[in-house]
Order: structure tokens, then sequence, then C-alpha cells
């Protein structure tokens, strides 16, 4: 094909004049076409200007740039992801389910921040995607990564690239200043027409179909090679950035209006809300509409709309305060219960399991659903052979909700509880303040099979290769008995194994040996404590900072720990006053296991002091005076102890003043507190 525009040898001022007009005018006319829905020309002259910057490129490779439309097209393919760690989280929602819900949410905000002021809300549809975030320096997009496990995500910018509502660049108001560095979050998602489009390919092809809009999604922008990514019609929402301070933006309404400025999509059927009422009423339009949209949502977004608010209010270990997801009802349908199984967990609760004829719900065949424990199946009174209604609980775990009697015909039969455990025989016991069963055998192999998965597992020491069914078989090829055995593992016990080889027995052992060095909060979670989870293993790494201060404390000590209770406090002393745990610990730092020191926290001023606060402040809330506390570092407690540093007193102060008069505790008014704090 002859060039469209010809240039004299030896002169690039001109090529690259040109190349920057057509950059320009192709991100302009891919803008107002895939973001605004309102194209200026036609396909076809688009298609012009596209082919002259593909050959100009080619006859010029040093004159590409990184916001060239042209590396959309995907570009060569990767080993694998690498991953990227964020210093701003992505944290997950809590849920609600309903009005009701909604209004304890809104209660909630309320307690905490002391005072019954109305707040603003704006409302978002909550896309059935994958949250990614995209980094921005200087205008240019430079990095992408999935939300992964909040704090850690995969490394993904070339696959991003080829989504065409991602600017490669952002657009600039005459005047305005770009910030230097911005991070935007959103969701990547896949049109209904995509999907369809999709999956009717595959079947051409002979290959699987995806199950739903979401898993093509995620299967799409998880590709090695981005080529593939390129030919998948994905398209992204902005919904959000990590920090909107440096942004001229007070709320989260102006925020969108400010992204959407600089070209991004933003969901058409966000709105403000005054109040609680128009959020509600707002959902229920959304769920109306919900069918007739053109991509998939499970949901609605409610966030606090003032960004002053939403700082005051902060965040929880997992999820902001000042955010809720508003779930749809869940997706239903009708099967029947076949048979009732029997799990034991790592913790030696037995859980029963439905069997189910399967059935389609959302687009997911469903043949196993949770019955919870015993309580819930007496309650729904289940009976085997019953006609069931299933729904997948938050559009993601399916849960039998209850039976349909009316379709009963008398061959239904009881479900029994086992009175011995399913695995290693042993009697089952049910305390009396619980609703789970228990085996109380700790060397019952199905617990102890438990307690290695999660070990290996991404919520505990995230051990790439080793996952649940490689577990399995490593515990019935006599590998591994136990957490330590695992270090133990050498190449040449696991070459042989059936689906393994060299290579893979290579990058196993090198995998484990990359876990060797971990945090003591991952520790904690990755070895079984009972009521210990990646939340309360943080409370322990902050409070404790080492192993060997968790070794020689007491029950006390433990409730002294703001967020731990006596039930958690008592489960901890058990277990590190377990002479088998203690043994498992040294053995595990004996076969090379280090612990790196806790980080030091975001601002350290209150490090190494323990607040208690007593009496009714007026100018915080209690919940957020604690906060504020930690967020400096300091620790709060519970109870009077020689170990409370500060006594925070507000009107009517209690028993609690007379304590700390009488131990020597610094005591503080709220006024002397805001100074501590710092105004």
């Amino acid at each position: 094909m002859p060039p469209l525009f010809e240039f004299a040898a030896g002169q690039p001022g001109p090529v690259r004049k040109r190349l920057a007009e057509l950059r320009e005018q192709l991100n302009y006319h891919a803008h107002r076409y895939y973001v605004l829905d309102d194209p200026l020309i036609a396909d076809a002259e688009y298609d012009r200007l596209f082919q002259e910057l593909l050959q100009l490129e080619e006859q010029h490779p040093e004159l590409i740039t990184p916001d060239s439309p042209s590396q959309r097209v995907g570009g060569a393919p990767l080993a694998a992801f690498a991953t990227l760690t964020r210093e701003i989280p992505m944290l997950s929602l809590e849920n609600a389910f309903g009005d009701q819900d909604l209004r304890d949410f809104e209660e909630r905000l309320h307690r905490f921040l002391h005072n019954n002021e109305a707040i603003a809300y704006v409302a978002e549809p909550k896309l059935d995607g994958l949250a990614i975030e995209l980094v921005y320096e200087n205008g240019l997009f430079t990095l992408g990564a999935t939300r992964g496990d909040g704090v850690t995500g995969e490394e993904i910018t070339s696959n991003l690239k080829t989504i065409a509502t991602v600017p490669l660049r952002l657009r600039q108001a005459e005047g305005a200043r770009l910030p230097k560095r911005l991070a935007v979050r959103g969701e990547a998602y896949l049109p209904l027409a995509g999907f369809r489009e999709l999956n009717a390919q595959r079947a051409q092809n002979g290959e699987a179909l995806f199950a739903n809009p979401r898993n093509a999604a995620a299967g799409s922008l998880r590709q090695l090679d981005p080529k593939v990514t390129a030919q998948r019609p994905l398209a992204f929402f902005a919904y959000g950035v990590d920090d909107p301070t440096p942004l001229p933006c007070q709320t989260q309404h102006g925020l969108l209006q400010h992204l959407a400025a600089l070209g991004f999509a933003t969901n058409p059927h966000t709105t403000r809300c005054p109040d609680l009422d128009a959020v509600i009423a707002h959902f229920r339009h959304l769920a109306a509409i919900r069918n007739d949209l053109p991509y998939e949502i499970d949901g609605m977004v409610v966030k606090v709309d003032d960004f002053a608010v939403q700082k005051r209010l902060g965040t929880k270990a997992r999820s902001p305060r000042w955010a809720i997801a508003a779930k749809f009802p869940a997706s239903q349908a009708t099967t029947r219960l076949v048979n009732v199984e029997f799990g034991v967990g790592r913790t030696g609760a037995i859980t029963p399991v439905a069997i189910l004829e399967p059935v389609e719900i959302g687009g997911v065949m469903v043949a196993r659903a949770t019955l919870h424990n015993e309580d819930e199946m007496r309650r729904k009174d289940l009976r085997l052979g019953d006609t069931v209604l299933v729904q997948r609980a938050g559009d993601v775990i399916p849960e039998v909700v209850k039976p349909v009697i009316e379709q009963r015909t008398g061959a239904e039969t009881p479900i029994h509880m086992p009175a011995t455990c399913p695995e290693c025989g042993e009697a089952l016991v049910r305390p009396a303040e619980e609703a789970v069963t228990r085996c109380p055998n700790a060397a019952c192999p199905a617990q102890r099979l438990r307690s290695l998965i999660h070990f290996a597992s991404k919520a505990g020491m995230d051990i790439e290769g080793l996952g649940k069914k490689v577990m399995e078989q490593l515990v019935r090829q006599g590998l591994v008995r136990d957490i330590p055995d695992i270090f133990r593992l050498r190449a040449e016990e696991l070459a042989p194994l059936d689906g393994w080889g060299e290579k893979s027995a290579a990058n196993a052992v090198a995998a484990i040996a990359a876990r060797k060095e971990t945090s003591l909060a991952k520790l904690l979670a990755a070895i079984g404590i009972r009521h210990v989870g990646e939340v309360t293993a943080q409370l322990l790494e902050q409070h404790f900072g080492s192993l060997d201060a968790l070794l020689h404390t007491t029950e006390a000590n433990f409730l002294e720990v703001a967020g731990i209770g006596p039930q958690v406090a008592t489960s901890l002393a058990d277990f590190f006053g377990d002479p088998a745990a203690r043994q498992m610990l040294a053995t595990l730092q004996e076969l090379g296991l280090t612990i790196a020191a806790a980080p030091p926290s975001s601002e350290g001023r209150l490090e190494g002091t323990l607040f208690l606060f007593t009496g009714s402040l007026r100018h915080f809330s209690r919940s957020e005076a604690k906060a504020r506390v930690k967020e400096l570092g300091g620790q709060v407690a519970s109870t009077m102890s020689s170990k409370v540093t500060h006594l925070v007193c507000g009107d009517k102060p209690g028993s609690k003043l007379t304590k700390a008069r009488g131990l020597g505790i610094g005591i503080l008014d709220e006024v002397a507190f805001e100074k501590l704090l710092g105004g």
C-alpha cells in the first residue's frame, strides 16, 4: 500500500509534527466515540487516520510514544505478571441486603460522628467486573494493576492499554494543571453484547464458554499475550482515586465530574442523593432497570459525598466506614436436595453441605450449597428429597434458603447429624455456648489437611504452586504431615510425582524458600489459631511486634489489645501455651523461617502509648477518638491496668479516674487530648 503522506528523507520534523496531529485527532475521536457515545466522523475516516498513523510509525519506530493509539493493539507476550504493591490499599466494601441494612449503616455513621446532622451520599451502580487501578504520571498512563488482595495486585499495564475507554493521556482543560501523579480506580467489565459475541466465537472454535461476563472480563485481563486481550471488547468506568487531596474536588460527586473532564468514562446512572431516602429510592430504580442495562450490575455502591466527612470516618481493617455495597436480592432457583455431606474444617467444625441436582443460578451451575450448621438445618426443617429454594448469597456463595413444603410427597427423610467424626471416628462435641459441632481430635487427618491447605493458601503464606489439590497429593504421598514438613520438601522428592517434573518441582521449592522470610501478621494468620484471621493477626503484630513477645504473653495481656475479646484472648493463650504449638514454631525457625520487623506506623507520635477512655466526649465520638490514637501509632485498652499510659476523661468519668490516680497514670481532659493529637 503506498504511503498516504510522503516526507523527504532525513526530515523527521514534519513526521513528528504529523504524528502528534494524528495522535491528538485519533484520541479525541476515540473519546467522542467510546466515552461520550457522540462520534463526529465516520468509521471509515477514523480508520484512514489510524492507518496513516501505523504507516508513519512503522517507518519511524523511534517516534512512537506511549500515548499513541497504536499501543492499544497489544504488545509482546509476557512470561508472567509482575506484582505491584500499593501504599494506599484498595479496600473491599461491607454489604447491605435491604433497606434496614442501609438505615443501620447511616445510624453507625451518626454514632461515630457523634451527631445527627444530615448526610449526603453518592449512589453508583455496582458493576460485576474486575476492580483495577490506573496510574498516570504527568498525565501519561504508565502503570495498571488488578486489585488483588487490596495491597498487592498483578501489573497488567499492556492489557489495560487495549481498553478503548482507558485514556492513554489525560485531557487537560485550558489553564488547568495535571497532577504529577494520579491513581484512578474503577471497574473493567465486558458489556453483555460483547460477552455474547465472545461466547459465540468460542463455541464456534470448540472452546469452553465463559460462565458470565465477570469471568470473561477477568480471564481477558489475565492473558499473558496482550494481543488476545485486545480482541476482547472490554470497557472501563472510573469511580474514584487513591487520594483525592491533590485534586480540586471536595466531594465524590465533584470527583466524578473531574474524572469525566480528564477523559474517563463515568457511569451515567450515578446520582447524588441528599439523604438516605433518596439513596433507597435510587436503589429501587436501579433494580427496576437492571435487566435493561447493557452490562451486568449486582447492586449499588453508596458513598458519603463529602471528603472531609469521609476522612473523619476513616477506615476499618478491610473496608471504609463511609461506604457500603447495597446488593440486589440474590439470584434464586429451585432444585432437589439429594444428599447431605458433612465436612471437617481446619478447626474441627463439622459443616453440613447440601448435594443438589445441578441447577443454573445466575450463569453458574450449582451442585453443592452450604447448610451452615445443625441449628440452621433444624430451623429450616430440611429433609432429604425436598424440593429446595437455592440462592447465590450476594450473587456468590450458594446456600439453601428453605424447602418448598407444598411439593413434599411424604417420601422425604430426616437429616441426622453424625455422632462421630466422618474422617477419624472421634466422638463429636458441641459446646453449650456454640452453634457448631466439632471434632475434638487435634490429630484428625481432615483437620490436619485443611490446616495445611490454609497455611499454603493466599489467606495464609500464599505459596505459589501449593494449591488444594497439590497439598492433598503431598499428604496422600506422606511427604507432608505437618506445617514444618512443607519447608523440608526437596525437588528430588517432588519431581517423580504424578503431574510433576523437574521444572515444576524446582519452582515449588523456590516458592517455598521465598516464603521463609515473612511478617508476623502473615504467619499468625496462616498457622491456624482459632478465631485469628488477617485482621486480628495485624492487631497482634502492631501491639506485640515479635513472636517472642507473644510466647510470653498472658490471656490478660491479650485482652488489653483493642479489638480482641475474651473468646479470642482465650484461644490465643491456649495456642501459645500448648507445647506442641510452641515446638512447631521453634521447628519453623530452625528450618530458616525468619520474621521481619513490624512496619512502623505512618505517624508514630504516640508509639508506645496505651490509651483508655472514660466518660462522654463532646468533640469526638468514642470510636473516632480511638481511631485517631491508632492512626498515630498508639494503642487503646478496654480495661484499666498499670500498662495504661493515658486516661482520657470526658463528662462523668466514673471509677476509672480514681483508679488512674491511684496508679499514677497520666490524665487528660478532652482539650488536652485534642492538643496531643495535634489540634
